[in-house]
Order: structure tokens, then C-alpha cells, then sequence
């Protein structure tokens, strides 16, 4: 509702990943760089990691934009919580492949015969991995024996890993030994600094034809990365809201008060989701943040929240290191569920906006037929 009153071509703040809103901050343009440098040697693995929200997947559509079709052939898979042979079943249908009622053995004939053919044409497989924390050890496996499949020297498919922090974790075990060797280039995108994001939020409106209005006063910008701690979903769902806000008082500017309030509300929407996912960190950054007792709109210091989750687990005989990372599961889902939430929160709200102005207008209609 709001770009009509700002004169505005679009929505600058939508939550899914657009890649025509692709911002090169320094991180950003480091991670791509890396991408570009993995796609150029055509083989192995691409590792790249992030916080939730961090524009992982933003960053992987805006390679993909710059591909040619007749020379790549990618395929990606979203949906990680499967097991071994389901993920290969998920390998094959993202390439077109039939894979019903396949035994293993025929699964993985098909795939070859499938890479095998993209060769003889002059074309080369891409496999881009979403979520990739959410993949089993033998998930992964199934993963790297894909990788040797080769033609000569040449390499059939090269893999892209994106997946959150933990994921990293995962890559360290003894049991990934083999596909770190595999590993060509990883990097890890972190958040952006404030004058990033500042640089951010008016590349978005710019995007969208903004010429000023609304104005970001003084501090106000210093103030919403305070509040996101620099994670581009997180500007975007307090940016959305704000200028939400805006468009219901008229306000043509925006202040520190304005923001401190919208994430005020949001705070007490989300409820003790919102705590939980603030501290959802590991490590020693995490315990500092928890032990503060000062937590985040997913990451900032402006909202009071409670520790992290330490559910008693001393019943299962688990060692300290499977307690941890329990734990440190539970905490990850319960981030995305509070980004889920937010979703949601967000769609509702448009729509309630949109039906109170169906009904003004049938309203003010009303008004004109009865004096005419």
C-alpha cells in the first residue's frame, strides 16, 4: 500500500530473494568473487555459509543470471531433510531425470548417462545445494560420490554447498575428510558494516524510483543497524514495516523514535520467539550476548531477552559436543521459525490494509451515489 503514498514503482523491502536487488557490499562482492572463481574451474565443491537472512541465496541467483544457459545446465534443491537416497532421487528430478521406483544402482546410471550427454553436447552440470546444514553425513556422501563422476580428467558436475553457520561445523568432522578435499573455494558472508547499510537501504528505494521521500533523518539509519546487527533480511523486514508505518500516519520522514517503535511492536508480536532467535549464536559470541541479558530484533541490542535454550540433557548420556549441538539446533529452528512469523505477520497486515481500502472506497462511493 505504502509505494502508491511514496510515489514508488515497487516493494524495496520484500523478504524473497530478488537478485534485481542485488547489493554488492564488500562481503558480498568477496563471496561472489568466489563463486565466479569456483564456476571458472568447473569441478569440485563451492562452499558458502551465512546467517539466516545474510542473502545467501540472492547471491547464488544473481550468479545464476550471469550464466549462459546454452553452455551450464543448473539445477538446485531447497528441501535438505532427506536421506541419502531420497537426496539422490532429489539430484535426479532437479535435472529432469525420471527416478520413480529406481533401485539405488539405476538411480545413479541415469545421472551419469544424463551428465555424460551434457558433455558430448559442449555443456557442463551445475548442482546448487540450498540448506545445505540440514544434510545428513550420508546425504553428503551420496553428495561427493556424485563428484567423481568423470569423463577423463574432465569432472561431469561441479556442486555448490549454501547453507548456514553450522553447516561449517559439519565440514570440520573427521567423517568430511574426503569432500574437504573436494572443496575449491568457501567463504563465509557475515553481516554488513552501517555504513553498508545505509548504502543498502537507499540502493533498494533507488531501485524503486525513491527521490527523497520519505527522508532518513539523522541517526535513523545508524539506528536501524543497530537493531539488525547489518543482516539484509532483517533490515528489509524493519524497513517494510517502517515505511508501513509511515504510509498509515503520512509521515514523509522517519527518526530514531519511528524506529525504536517499529521494532517495539515487532518485539511484542514475535514474543519470546523473537529472544530466542536473538541469541540463536554459537560459540563464546553467543554466551557473551546471553550473559548480557541484551539481545536483538534477530541481532541488535535494543530488545531484553532471556538465555539461550539449555534444556537438561544429561538423561540421554550424551557427550558435551551431541549435547551442544542439540542445543544449538533447537536454537537455529526456533530463528526460523521467528522469520517465518514475521512473514506472516507482514502478509496479514497487507492484507488487512488493502481490505480497509476496499472498504473506504466502497464507502465514499456509497457517499457520492446518495448525493447525487
Amino acid at each position: 500500500m505504502y509505494e502508491t503514498f511514496y510515489g514508488l514503482s515497487g516493494k524495496p523491502f520484500q523478504l524473497n530473494p530478488d537478485p534485481s536487488f542485488f547489493f554488492g557490499s564488500k562481503g558480498h562482492r568477496r563471496a561472489l568473487a568466489y563463486l565466479e572463481y569456483g564456476l571458472h574451474q568447473s569441478e569440485g565443491f563451492i562452499v558458502i555459509t551465512g546467517e539466516i537472512g545474510a542473502g545467501k541465496t540472492t547471491l547464488v541467483r544473481s550468479l545464476l543470471q550471469k550464466l549462459d544457459v546454452k553452455k551450464v545446465v543448473a539445477a538446485q534443491l531447497v528441501s535438505t531433510h532427506l536421506d541419502a537416497e531420497d537426496t539422490l532421487r532429489l539430484v535426479a528430478a532437479a535435472f529432469g531425470l525420471p527416478n520413480k521406483q529406481l533401485k539405488k544402482a539405476d538411480l545413479l546410471l541415469s545421472i551419469e548417462m544424463f551428465l555424460l550427454s551434457l558433455t558430448a553436447a559442449g555443456k557442463r552440470a551445475l548442482l546448487i545445494v540450498d540448506e545445505a546444514q540440514n544434510l545428513t553425513p550420508r546425504a553428503i556422501e551420496e553428495l561427493r560420490m556424485l563428484s567423481n563422476f568423470q569423463l577423463g580428467e574432465h569432472a561431469l558436475l561441479q556442486s555448490f554447498l549454501v547453507g548456514q553457520p553450522e553447516f561449517r561445523e559439519t565440514m570440520q568432522s573427521p567423517d568430511m575428510q574426503q569432500l574437504r578435499q573436494r572443496v575449491i573455494a568457501s567463504y563465509h558472508l557475515g553481516p554488513m558494516d552501517p555504513a553498508e547499510t545505509e548504502a543498502y537501504i537507499e540502493h533498494r528505494l533507488k531501485h524503486v524510483g525513491w527521490r527523497g521521500s520519505p527522508a532518513f533523518l539523522a541517526g535513523t539509519h545508524e539506528a536501524i543497524f543497530k537493531a539488525t546487527d547489518g543482516v539484509p533480511r532483517r533490515i528489509n523486514t524493519l524497513c517494510d514495516r517502517l515505511m508501513l508505518a509511515g504510509f498509515l500516519t503520512g509521515a514523509t520522514s522517519f527518526s530514531t523514535e519511528e524506529v525504536a517503535v517499529v521494532v517495539s511492536e515487532i518485539r511484542d508480536e514475535a514474543g519470546d520467539a523473537a529472544a530466542a532467535a536473538a541469541v540463536a549464536k554459537h560459540g563464546d559470541g553467543g554466551a557473551a550476548v546471553a550473559t548480557s541479558g541484551r539481545a536483538a530484533f534477530g541481532g541488535s541490542h535494543m530488545i531484553g531477552a532471556p538465555e539461550l535454550f539449555d534444556m537438561d540433557l544429561s538423561q540421554f548420556k550424551l557427550d558435551a559436543p551431541s549435547a551442544q549441538r542439540v542445543r544449538d539446533f533447537v536454537n537455529a529452528h526456533q530463528a526460523g521459525y521467528l522469520e517465518d512469523r514475521l512473514s506472516r505477520i507482514e502478509r496479514t497486515l497487507e492484507q488487512t490494509i488493502a481490505m480497509l481500502g476496499e472498504l473506504a472506497d466502497r464507502s465514499l462511493d456509497a457517499q457520492g451515489k446518495e448525493t447525487e
